[in-house]
């Protein structure tokens, strides 16, 4: 006669994992994770790993390959007024953008998650920028900022301004270009913010009522902490669009006038494919990736000290 099987002994003939329990468990997920972990590995690690190791070589040209030139490269690089003009640049793109984009998504999430007529229609009309492709929104600011005939001048025409070639002036060029973005991204941060305060529970807001609290002051002590999480996500991923924005600058201005808005990406292009200065280009890829990664680890390590999580 046969014993009868255990409960917690697998049917006989079937394939028996090797481990048991959370080992067992383990050895799924990094299964389930490998084909990701490859594709992640393969277009993100292993160009990362290539380009540092070719900002220590310098360019092959014809029949010349390469050879180590140690930091030359990223000597040369800091002699190039061009790439501090376009960090420069870069920075102040990033402190005009960041806080306006972000501000701005703040109040139309606020806006939009009230009950007020025609809301899914404005929730719409935030969000389609966002879907729209950087190239298409370039091609539409330039049809606003075209002199004479651009829609801005049109409007300052009846009131008697006179026309303005905004981006082909250096000390107007950067702000133009910086309006677009903002244009751009402040409805995909605003979709963020929506979903987190659709998840604040209602009882707060009436016990906050019933204890006399105004709306700015629910804001300040309640909502604003809440969405502590969220402001720190948008942050870092606002962060990393202002330092690889290159799209509507090439289609907009091309760095100019007098590489007034080059910034730090389209710099990297003109080095890799307009130069072919392969060296110089990873030299700059470096000290972006490094640039990106100090400002979010600062982003994380300080503001994360102020974040609360349910």
């Amino acid at each position: 006669m046969r014993s009868p099987t255990r409960l917690d002994e697998p049917p006989r003939g079937r394939f028996r994992w090797p481990f048991a329990g959370s080992g067992r468990r383990t050895v799924e997920a990094w299964l389930l994770l490998l084909p990701s972990i490859v594709l992640f590995a393969a277009f993100t690690h292993v160009p990362f790993l290539r380009t540092f190791v070719d900002a220590f070589h310098s360019t092959p040209k014809g029949r010349r390959p390469s050879h180590f030139v140690g930091l030359d490269n990223w000597v040369d690089l800091a002699h190039d007024p061009i790439f501090w003009k376009a960090l420069t640049n870069n920075t102040l793109y990033a402190l005009g953008t960041i806080p306006l984009a972000v501000g701005l998504a703040l109040a139309m999430a606020l806006f939009v998650n009230g009950r007020i007529p025609g809301r899914a229609a404005l929730r719409m009309a935030y969000f389609t920028p966002t879907v729209l492709p950087m190239i298409a929104v370039a091609n539409i600011w330039l049809f606003f900022y075209t002199p004479d005939y651009g829609l801005f001048d049109q409007i300052g025409g009846l009131f008697g301004l006179a026309a303005t070639n905004r981006l082909g002036d250096p000390s107007t060029a950067l702000i133009a270009v910086m309006a677009v973005a903002v244009w751009k991204e402040a409805g995909f941060f605003m979709i963020f913010y929506l979903a987190a305060l659709q998840q604040i529970p209602p009882d707060l807001r009436e016990a906050a009522a019933i204890e006399g609290a105004s709306r700015f002051t629910f804001f300040r002590r309640v909502t604003w902490p809440l969405l502590a999480p969220v402001t720190l996500f948008i942050l870092v991923n606002a962060v990393i669009n202002a330092f690889r924005t290159v799209d509507h600058i090439f289609m907009m201005t091309g760095g100019g006038p007098d590489n007034a808005t080059n910034l730090l990406l389209f710099r990297l292009y003109e080095l890799g494919f307009k130069f072919w200065d392969q060296a110089q280009a990873s030299a700059l890829t470096v000290v972006l990736i490094v640039v990106l990664a100090s400002v979010a680890l600062v982003q994380f390590v300080f503001a994360g000290r102020k974040v609360h999580y349910r």
